[in-house]
């Protein structure tokens, strides 16, 4: 069971409520007066147990244990998570490998990358691909290293992968599944790597899951091409290089991360065999965490360019995310680590010199390489100096800026030999005496609350275990379902919100929106989806895993699997999408004039002066109905004029 759902289960949203409510018990529901809006006339404010939902009809606002922590304290969905897991005993860790049963599922696909290893491998040792090992020479690599990772070469044909694996009994089928073929909107199908060096990309145990490629055309766009989301393939969770880093990263007690594969590659072959690289996509919490297994000693190796600055600035911020307070472990900014039994992590910086990249450094002269690591900068000095390059520190008001930036960090560092050094390096700077930086002090970030729950809220209340709900004993409800579809299908192509809400439009329906999803974490996820297409650095594929913490991920799984059966048929995903829509939103309006109607006969029965307000509710919910029903049964097909 995913951690969210455990956590749900273990927990009673009655007694997470009741700690901030005044609950009492109406029938099966609790009612009691929202915290969120000032009302003391009307118990708006419902909880339902058997959904484990809250709804306040006087504000409008609902959702689940999660949503309600979230808004009660001001927290992030991570921060809630962490927050309750730990309140109900339940460890947040990433998943383990896929069991026997998943690995023979996939073993036909991971059979068949192996043999697309083989295919191009082969292709680059033809006439036809002496352009690729060209470039491949250029570089610097030798034979030996070329052969090692299995470099390859894709012919610039549309059909060649595709006639050759077909003789080999592998369906289209097959090679859609893992991202060798590709389908146009018209249907065709075609190879998805043309004319391009390709990079066997391997996971943690060396099994080939998908592929970079290079064009090898100056005007090829894009420049790097990846295998697509696949079962097997998650680029957001790989490490570039680790099966063949592992080793040397244990012996060595470090990892360097760097940005691509020509990196990775020209370090091995240097000597430098303990680099990675997470293949162009923010460096996340969940490669974090897969690094933590094999050393604590971390160095990021990023371009010098103003670019590689403000990427290696984004991953500093996720590198605090990941690594704070969580699982027993506290970060300070520095990048040490710490967990009770003293391990440690030091996550540092190495600048580059301009324009040069790792491999090209090493390749060179492996001496300046390993100088670059030994000087490489703890994060507060990385960001202390990086801030200060671009700022005239002449300027009262820049020295300002610079240092409500950098002494919140600073003042985060429990050593006090560290803090003590830190200021003085920021002193010296700024031009500012230590005494004026320790009498001003930014405003306090938020910081999440210790977790001391009393003894008689950690206790169940009653040490009889509590009969199973049908939810409890795993029979998913219809509308869980429909979300987990709709996201299913927003995370295979997150472009298709913006036909669907034309699409709603035309039925003088609201947009698709986060309150559409009734749990905590759908909702995250479709923040994440918003937020993905509205960036132009990456895919909205690839940046919507990135955004997303492990837990996240594991129900961004579910929603894939949710959508399975129609994985290789995207020309239907948009009216699957629309007509899913409607129906959750359908099963909800059902569900909310339920409630509606248990409000409005307890305010009938208490002659509540604010009856009035839940029938203007009803009648609007009715309407809505209305206007579902129509577009139900229409579907998305009437849209289509409007250029859907």
């Amino acid at each position: 069971m995913d951690p969210v759902e455990e956590i749900k289960n273990r927990l009673d949203i009655v007694d997470i409520v009741s700690e901030t409510v005044d609950l009492r018990k109406t029938g099966k529901n609790y009612i009691g007066f929202c915290p969120f809006h000032d009302n003391k006339r009307t118990p708006a404010f419902v909880v339902f147990p058997e959904t484990g939902t809250w709804r306040c009809f006087g504000c409008n606002e609902g959702g689940d244990i999660f949503t309600f922590v979230m808004k009660r304290e001001g927290w992030d969905f991570r921060q809630a998570l962490e927050h309750l897991a730990e309140r109900a005993g339940v460890t947040l860790e990433p998943r383990r490998p896929e069991d026997a049963a998943q690995r023979e599922a996939h073993q036909r696909l991971y059979d068949l990358m192996e043999e697309a290893v083989v295919f191009y491998r082969h292709h680059l040792r033809t006439p036809a691909g002496k352009q690729a090992l060209d470039y491949l020479h250029k570089r610097g690599l030798t034979d030996e290293t070329i052969e090692a990772f299995g470099l390859g070469y894709a012919p610039n044909a549309w059909e060649a992968a595709r006639a050759y694996f077909t003789n080999k009994g592998y369906t289209d089928d097959d090679l859609l599944a893992v991202g060798l073929l590709t389908r146009r909107d018209n249907g065709r199908i075609y190879d998805r790597f043309r004319h391009r060096v390709m990079f066997p990309i391997r996971d943690a145990r060396g099994r080939a899951v998908g592929f970079g490629a290079r064009t090898l055309d100056p005007d090829g766009v894009p420049k790097y091409l990846n295998s697509p989301q696949t079962e097997i393939f998650d680029k957001s969770r790989l490490l570039y290089g680790l099966d063949k880093a592992a080793k040397a990263i244990r012996e060595r007690d470090q990892v360097v991360i760097v940005e691509g594969y020509m990196d990775v590659i020209g370090l091995y072959q240097a000597g430098f065999p303990n680099a990675v690289s997470p293949m162009g996509v923010a460096l996340n919490e969940g490669q974090l965490r897969t690094l933590k297994r094999y050393t604590r000693h971390m160095v990021l190796a990023l371009d010098p360019d103003p670019a590689g600055i403000r990427a290696t600035l984004r991953s500093m911020d996720v590198a605090r995310d990941a690594l704070k307070e969580a699982d027993g472990f506290r970060f300070d900014p520095h990048g040490l680590l710490r967990q009770e039994n003293r391990l440690k992590a030091d996550l540092r910086v190495a600048l580059l010199p301009e324009g040069k990249d790792p491999d090209e450094i090493a390749l060179a002269d492996p001496a300046a390489w390993e100088r670059i690591l030994a000087s490489a900068q703890p994060i507060i000095l990385f960001i202390m100096h990086t801030l200060a390059a671009e700022m005239d520190l002449d300027d009262p008001k820049a020295k300002a800026d610079l240092a409500e930036q950098i002494l919140p960090l600073i003042y985060e560092v429990a050593n006090p030999i560290e803090q003590k050094t830190y200021l003085q390096k920021l002193s010296a700077l700024l031009r500012v005496d230590e005494d004026t930086l320790l009498a001003w002090k930014p405003p306090a970030r938020r910081r999440r609350r210790p977790v001391r729950t009393p003894a008689r809220q950690a206790q169940p209340r009653s040490s009889q275990p509590k009969p199973a709900s049908p939810r409890q004993r795993g029979v998913t409800p219809l509308i869980e379902r429909l979300a987990l579809r709709a996201l299913g299908l927003l995370l295979r192509d997150p472009h298709l919100r913006f036909r669907i809400d034309r699409a709603l439009r035309f039925y003088e329906l609201p947009p698709l929106q986060a309150d559409d999803f009734p749990t905590a974490a759908q909702q995250a996820i479709f923040k994440a989806l918003e937020a993905a297409v509205e960036q132009e650095q990456r895919e909205p594929e690839d940046d919507v895993q990135a955004r997303l913490p492990l837990p996240l991920q594991e129900e961004a799984d579910r929603c894939l699997a949710e959508t399975a059966e129609i994985a290789q048929q995207p020309d239907h995903w948009a009216e699957e999408l629309f007509r899913t829509v409607v129906r959750l939103r359908l099963e909800r309006l059902k569900q909310d004039l339920a409630q509606l109607q248990f409000l409005i006969a307890e305010a009938e029965r208490q002659k509540d002066p604010q009856l009035h307000l839940y029938q203007r509710r009803l009648r609007d919910a009715l309407r809505q109905r209305v206007l579902l029903d129509k577009a139900s049964k229409a579907g998305l097909r009437p849209t289509l004029p409007l250029g859907a």
